[in-house]
């Protein structure tokens, strides 16, 4: 399981819902013009749509990702929630044009002068400038960013154990040892807005909170759980060789003590987890 997987992104979306800062979005809505013309990046199963839905945002959305599994699921699955009869590459309601390609979400809207664009979960997956730089590219002056859920190098499971802070410093190791990724990509973006000519119009936590509720998890929030699980084992068993792993002071029965106690607890509902990300809202330069 990768972090393009279908079924991860739909578990994750209550998580999602919950964590989003309400502050950031009601000024989104505030700076939307009327029927605006919205990008995404990264679309995932498109659950940005149907916040927008909700949101009642009326206008055309184009989205890009690069899995065709996420695409078919966001067209399919959106369209079925939302009561719309799928059309090639997408659907249409009656206040919001909806389409959807595969493609590079840094490549794929040079040009397009939109109004807004949305990249969830996003900016600690590429490199921040690059993306920065497509963003404006694809914006008309005076254009929006919306970033919700950017990470931002703190990832917490309860209760204690004695190799958490070993097993969180191999796991942002491993982000960060990626192409392009960043485990500290929230406090990173707000610099380079800073450095930028735009505004920084609001910024505000948006942390993924999972714990259970008398033994059990709301929704699909247990599947969430154990990918990220899954994420962190990755990270170790790829970090870790012989005794040691890049971050130097976990060793490997420690790692493997970690993940059979924190399976354990996901299944007798006992393991809380908290990832710290921020929402962003920039517009971008003016003439």
């Amino acid at each position: 399981m990768d972090h393009a997987d279908a079924d991860y992104l739909d578990a994750k979306r209550t998580v999602d819902d919950r964590a989003l800062s309400p502050r950031v979005r009601d000024r989104l809505l505030d700076e939307l013009p009327p029927e605006p013309r919205i990008l995404e990046a990264g679309v995932g199963t498109g659950a940005m749509v149907a916040r927008l839905v909700e949101w009642g945002v009326a206008g055309t959305y184009r989205g890009v990702d690069r899995s065709r599994e996420v695409l078919a699921r966001a067209r399919d699955g959106r369209a079925a929630e939302l009561d719309a009869d799928p059309v090639e590459g997408g659907f249409d309601l009656d206040a919001l044009d909806v389409r959807f390609e595969r493609g590079d979400a840094l490549s794929a809207f040079d040009g397009e002068r939109a109004d807004l664009l949305v990249a969830s979960s996003f900016l600690d997956l590429v490199p921040i400038t690059d993306a920065l730089d497509a963003f404006e590219a694809a914006l008309r002056p005076g254009g929006l960013v919306y970033a919700p859920f950017t990470f931002d190098g703190a990832t917490v499971f309860q209760p204690d154990h004695p190799a958490d802070a070993a097993v969180e410093a191999a796991y942002h190791d491993h982000i960060d040892g990626q192409p392009g990724r960043d485990a500290r990509a929230g406090r990173h973006l707000l610099d380079h807005l800073r450095e930028r000519g735009g505004d920084l119009l609001s910024i505000a936590s948006s942390d993924w909170v999972v714990r259970p509720r008398d033994g059990s998890y709301p929704a699909r929030e247990a599947a969430f759980l154990a990918a990220i699980l899954e994420f962190v084992a990755d990270a170790v068993e790829r970090g870790s060789t012989g005794n040691a792993s890049k971050s130097g002071d976990l060793d490997r029965p420690d790692a493997d003590d970690w993940l059979r106690k924190r399976r354990r607890q996901l299944e007798t509902g006992e393991l809380s987890y908290v990832a710290h990300q921020y929402d962003f809202l920039y517009r971008t330069p003016e003439p």
